[in-house]
């Protein structure tokens, strides 16, 4: 392989019912600090059919924005993304491919990766260039957690990542930048798929879906039962937050997988996180710590929640969170 051939870096958008989605524009954090390394081009793939205000990913940090077209990419089905994404890299040879490790980054990424015969690193954590050999250095934990891996693709192109949600901050919006707009539009036999969309079934065990929560309220083995971990979930509907949970509390049944934070789930940034009756594994740490504030309720002194916290409570979450909850309720029934 030819690896002179291949230049800039590409980053695979996300469109929800035409409207682009905010994973986007973290994307474009890491692919503009990429690009600038490398002293290359910058550039957005959206696939879709009518998408809203693509103006946006030329302000948030793009130099070009490929638009593939077709009322075929109106709804996610992974043979004709896949072929479409495969079309435009044989035609446009970028060296780097980054996309979201959500549930469409998931699913295409390796489908591509297969189809172009090259390599590909899930869930990193971290996306550099070596500045010698001007190779994308792919981190991300490996072995539970317990260390990190630095993975390279130094034989094949495109070198391939995806990285999680919510673990860099949106691209900025820059009004002054100008770009390129282009709009692909290919023959049917690429879009064609035995399989077929029927609809869209909306997640309704989450009120406030954790990945979009200001403040997020999470349980761990140390609320006992599914009994107790209704305290996180009364404590989350006071304050209007998102429920998160350990994959303890997950595997033992007190609530459901979209509820999972840490390696094995969601990584989340909110504005405020509030850790109950958790020790603070680093598999859990590495899905939250992100966190603008962290409050800790534990009656270990000695968890390691409370090495990331920025404020600690020592007690039992069973006296203090009731407290906590009427403390609240009081505040907001008089404001």
């Amino acid at each position: 392989m030819d690896l002179s051939n291949y230049k800039g870096v590409f980053v695979i958008g996300e469109q929800r019912d035409g409207k682009i989605h905010s994973v986007t524009y973290e994307l474009l954090t890491r692919g503009r600090a990429l690009a600038d390394d490398l002293g290359c081009q910058l550039s957005c793939v959206l696939l879709g059919d009518e998408i809203e205000n693509v103006q946006e990913v030329i302000y948030r940090g793009a130099d070009k924005v490929f638009h593939i077209k077709s009322p075929a990419l109106k709804n996610f089905l992974p043979r004709p993304y896949r072929n479409a994404i495969c079309r435009l890299v044989e035609e446009e040879k970028p060296e780097i491919i980054v996309a979201a490790a959500t549930t469409t980054g998931r699913t295409i990424m390796p489908l591509v990766a297969a189809r172009l015969n090259t390599g590909l690193t899930a869930d990193c954590t971290e996306l550099t260039i070596d500045p010698e050999t001007r190779i994308l250095l792919q981190t991300r934990p490996a072995i539970g957690g317990n260390i990190m891996a630095t993975i390279k693709t130094p034989n094949h192109r495109p070198q391939m990542a995806t990285v999680r949600p919510k673990s860099a901050k949106p691209a900025p919006a820059d009004p002054t930048r100008t770009g390129e707009i282009i709009v692909k539009e290919y023959d049917g036999a690429v879009f064609m798929t035995p399989e077929k969309f029927l609809r869209f079934v909306k997640d309704t065990t989450q009120q406030v879906n954790i990945e979009d929560a200001d403040i997020i309220v999470a349980g761990g083995k140390g609320m006992k039962s599914a009994e107790g971990f209704r305290l996180v979930e009364e404590l989350a509907e006071v304050l209007g937050a998102g429920v998160g949970a350990t994959r303890d509390a997950v595997e033992l049944g007190w609530t459901t997988y979209p509820h999972q934070i840490g390696l094995s789930g969601k990584t989340v940034s909110p504005k405020l996180y509030i850790a109950l009756g958790l020790s603070g594994k680093i598999q859990h740490m590495a899905g939250m710590q992100t966190s603008e504030v962290i409050v800790a309720i534990n009656k270990d002194p000695e968890a390691q929640i409370f090495k990331v916290a920025d404020f600690g409570i020592v007690g039992d979450v069973f006296e203090v969170v009731p407290m906590l909850i009427e403390a609240i309720k009081k505040i907001k029934a008089t404001a």
